[in-house]
């Protein structure tokens, strides 16, 4: 188990002893159990956790990929639902946990509560029969704060197991609000918007309009099925995006297509992106530092790569507003084919239970509320998909946005190369990708070669 469950109980040991006094819980023997959580229930800052009382003394042990130092900061956020409720939350994080897993379950010790790193896993784990179906509170709680989205990959086989928590978003572009504001460009809403701008910068200043890289070692290539999904969000339908995934239609689809020639606009167009075939050589570290000298104009990345940026290329965060400062990088929505379809790229994780037990529901449903959301985000580096996260609880500007994002998205999506097959993935789909713009391969060409590596089964 995590360390920190002895420092977080350390800190809190005078909140705990105060909120036993005030619930009466140093009583006689004679106390009932609905006296004890009644008081509780009233004791001062105890009152939103009402709908918890009755489970004291219990432990709750979530299982995670979450390890020190994030862990430490999901349990400082348990600390007064622990404190209110008497429920101890147990957090085991692991880097393992996606082999040791299985183990567990197979061995009869799984976990009360997983956090799920994406859905694939989970499908897997209710095949066991093992996992717990979500209470009618949680199902509720979802659908509430939500969109249907997040609720449809929590769910196997029409029945809903895992309730969202995390989040993370790709669909942005990283830019410079200083190099912006100097060339009078401003920032685009549509896809069409976002090659005329691209056209724009080409033409008329000595900015490159994008810079990219696709080279990261052995994943060399995973930044070109970045943008080929986000764009295939945009071009075609989410119902087509699912199909895709699932090899519903083939690689080669008509569909998908469309989405590598309309990428090819941009990242083989040596207007835009200078030596098209040096894109497969430069990493993706590499591929954002333009935008922090001046150098580039655009660059499309998830949210990581900020941290990245600031810290090997003295990038600072800053707002859309802070027009001013040299090396200040932000972001704007990568937008859709029109102004008001707002599809979202991106990833979270998924909390199931294995325990049908009421300690273990009432955690489950407190993680899926705005209550704690907010306080989560509060206390940093951290965001969710929660429709009830006031984007004041999101220090990072950056974060703020993909909340914004998120919150405002008509489609959410997760990453189609980390739900398909692994040889295509986290393969051929990379290879493919990478010998597109290092050896100007043609698209029908690339294509049918991802088409072609398609496991039988």
């Amino acid at each position: 188990m995590s360390t920190i469950r002895n420092r977080v109980v350390a800190l809190g040991a005078t909140a705990i002893a105060a909120s036993l006094v005030l619930a009466g819980c140093a009583a006689t023997e004679e106390t009932t159990t609905e006296e004890t959580t009644s008081a509780a229930a009233g004791s001062t800052g105890c009152e939103a956790y009402a709908a918890y009382m009755g489970n004291e003394g219990s432990e709750v042990e979530i299982y995670s990929t979450i390890v020190s130092p994030e862990a430490d900061l999901f349990m400082e956020s348990f600390v007064e639902f622990e404190d209110c409720t008497g429920i101890t939350i147990n957090w085991n994080g692991s880097q393992e946990f996606e082999a040791q897993l299985p183990v567990r379950v197979a061995g009869g010790t799984a976990p009360d509560l997983a956090v799920f790193p994406q859905p694939g896993l989970l499908a897997a784990m209710v095949a066991t029969g093992q996992m717990v179906a979500a209470p009618t509170d949680v199902a509720d709680s979802v659908a509430v704060n939500y969109t249907a989205d997040w609720k449809n990959y929590g769910t196997v086989d029409g029945v809903f197991y895992a309730a969202p928590l995390g989040a993370n978003v790709k669909s942005f572009v990283w830019y410079s609000p200083k190099t912006f504001a100097d060339n009078g460009w401003a920032i685009p809403t549509t896809w069409d918007e976002l090659l005329a701008l691209s056209q724009t910068i080409a033409d008329t200043s000595d900015v490159q309009p994008w810079c990219v890289g696709f080279g990261s070692g052995e994943a060399t290539g995973w930044v070109g099925t970045d943008w080929m999904e986000d764009i295939m969000l945009r071009t075609a339908s989410a119902e087509t995006y699912d199909k895709w995934v699932s090899h519903d239609i083939a690689f080669n689809d008509p569909a998908v297509v469309t989405a590598i020639s309309e990428a090819g606009k941009i990242l083989k167009n040596p207007e835009f992106v200078g030596d098209v075939a040096s894109i497969a050589t430069t990493t993706f570290q590499d591929g954002g530092a333009g935008i922090v000298d001046g150098s580039c104009a655009m660059h499309r990345q998830a949210s990581f790569i900020g941290g990245i940026l600031a810290g090997d290329y003295a990038a600072t965060i800053v707002t859309p507003e802070d027009t001013t400062v040299e090396g200040g990088i932000t972001t704007f929505y990568f937008p859709g084919v029109s102004a008001d379809n707002k599809p979202a790229l991106g990833g979270g994780e998924f909390v199931g239970a294995f325990a049908d037990r009421p300690e273990v529901a009432a955690v489950q449903h407190y993680l899926t509320t705005p209550e704690w959301a907010n306080a989560k985000a509060a206390l940093g580096g951290w965001f969710s998909a929660n429709l009830g996260l006031d984007t004041a609880n999101v220090a990072d500007p950056v974060n703020a946005v993909a909340v914004e994002i998120l919150q405002n998205a008509t489609t959410f999506r997760f990453d189609a190369s980390d739900l398909m097959p692994a040889a295509v993935g986290a393969g051929s789909f990379w290879k493919e990708m990478t010998a597109w713009v290092a050896e100007d391969k043609s698209d029908a060409a690339v294509l049918d070669a991802i088409e072609a590596s398609w496991p039988a089964n």
